[in-house]
């Protein structure tokens, strides 16, 4: 009932008459405008209204917060499991593949996107080196690039293969 946007727009609604009704009393006698004298039975109960209003709304403003941290805790937990599943599913297949430590590192560092370059550097080696190693890797994977070796992953995590078209 709380992640209702109507709800927060009638609720941001309310506390602003209610914030315009206090604000402007006192405008009001600062400035000395003149304004028509109200009953003070329904002034009284102008007044209750506004303070019960405001009070709901930051009852109502508390609860909404709580929500929404629960929610972004919750998806916090499921990001770190991905996480966690991707990482499990990479060591599976560098277990599966062969590979030896040295390739596990080029190939982690490949998967996150560094550039041949970047990895020797990383890893104080020649890129010859580095060169050498992904295409070890490639080759143990079964596939001719970075972009086919990232897509065997994004397709166990999906839980399907992708079909490829016939040319």
């Amino acid at each position: 009932m709380l992640n209702r946007p109507g709800l927060f727009g009638a609720l941001l609604v309310l506390q602003v008459v209610c914030a315009v009704f206090f604000v402007s009393d006192i405008l009001l006698s600062l400035l000395r405008i003149p304004v028509d004298p109200v009953p003070w039975r329904y002034r009284e109960l102008m007044e209750v209204g506004a303070a019960i209003g405001l009070v709901l709304g930051i009852t109502v403003a508390a609860l909404m917060l709580r929500a929404s941290r629960q929610r972004t805790r919750a998806a916090e937990r499921a990001l770190r499991a991905a996480s966690g599943a991707f990482m499990d599913l990479v060591e599976e297949r560098f277990e599966e593949w062969g590979l030896t430590p040295a390739e596990r590192d080029v190939a982690l560092f490949a998967l996150k996107g560094l550039s041949i370059a970047e990895i020797a550097s990383l890893r104080q080696t020649s890129e010859g080196t580095v060169k050498a190693q992904t295409n070890a890797i490639y080759r143990k994977a079964g596939v001719s690039g970075r972009p086919q070796l990232l897509s065997l992953f994004v397709e166990d995590l999906m839980g399907q293969a992708v079909p490829v078209a016939a040319a």
